[in-house]
């Protein structure tokens, strides 16, 4: 059976439909947003060890889950594990070096930034991979929550090398929905979020081994193994799945629009645990992510001439 690409359908969907669609997107976005805190358990542990506990912990969970409910999980086949492989590889993996790495030669709020011009990126490319024309509202959408995201996070300073792992980032995040569109026909959102991360871990495993060392998990205590298991089944197995299912949904270009919902999330977080309130500006770009979406989420991309 030959790979499918999802294409949205040109007509626009009800309100009702629409906010089906959206909502499992916007709930995923949310769960990776209030992880920040969670992540910060993390800044000392092995990464390569840790993640790959997480993305294992992750995929059994994911599998146990689909035996109960009956959902089927489909074997990939063919062109398929190609695709699977690069999701692991580019959104799990090197996006979990390319931060780390990163923040070593930048301030965190670079890499958000930078990772916040991903909804840009997936209104104008996944409409092409489909085959469809951008459309003007949807990367106006976009744009606006771009900057919406950059106003939550502020600036900060960094060099060369953080740039371009910045840049590493951003590239991963966009790949991490793209690579998963001709998928997710078949496979759904069950399939490809329990392949993915069991590719990951084995991966990460891979790496842990030769460059931590075989006793790394040794030296996880109580706090970090509680945090792998939070990022494990609310940050990866809950809302990969629910991001996937708009995506398969909206197309990547409308789900993208969601995304600003994520750094949105963080800043509450941080207030909700004691943390400073947030400025005027930042309180702006809430606003800006939260109804700059409503501006595209209704277009629907047009097959090309």
């Amino acid at each position: 059976m030959p790979t499918r690409i999802i294409s949205p359908p040109t007509s626009a969907a009800p309100a009702p439909r629409l906010l089906r669609d959206s909502l499992p997107g916007a709930v995923g976005m949310v769960c990776v947003g209030g992880s920040v805190a969670v992540s910060g358990l993390l800044t000392r542990a092995p990464l390569f060890t840790v993640q790959s506990l997480r993305y294992a912990v992750a995929a059994a969970l994911l599998l146990a889950l689909a035996r109960l409910t009956g959902r089927a999980v489909p074997r990939p086949r063919g062109a398929e594990w190609a695709w699977l492989a690069a999701v692991a590889a580019c959104g799990l993996v090197l996006f979990n070096v390319a931060l780390v790495r990163g923040a070593e030669h930048a301030e965190p709020a670079v890499l958000g930034v930078a990772v916040a011009g991903a909804p840009v990126l997936l209104a104008l490319v996944g409409p092409l991979l489909a085959r469809a024309r951008p459309v003007p509202a949807v990367l106006l959408a976009a744009g606006a929550v771009t900057a919406g995201a950059a106003l939550i996070q502020g600036g900060g300073r960094t060099d060369s090398i953080g740039l371009a792992w910045a840049a590493v980032a951003l590239a991963c995040e966009v790949g991490f929905t793209l690579l998963a569109v001709p998928v997710l026909g078949r496979l759904g959102p069950w399939g490809v979020s329990m392949h993915a991360c069991w590719i990951a871990a084995v991966a990460l495993a891979g790496l842990g081994l030769t460059t931590e060392g075989p006793t790394a998990v040794l030296a996880l205590g109580a706090p970090e193994l509680l945090a792998a298991a939070y990022l494990a089944v609310v940050v990866t197995a809950l809302a990969f799945v629910l991001w996937y299912s708009t995506v398969g949904a909206l197309g990547s270009a409308r789900a993208g629009l969601l995304t600003g919902l994520a750094p949105a999330s963080a800043a509450a977080g941080g207030l909700l645990l004691g943390g400073p309130a947030p400025g005027p500006t930042a309180v702006a770009g809430v606003a800006v992510v939260a109804l700059a979406p409503l501006l595209g989420l209704r277009s629907r991309p047009r097959p090309r001439g």
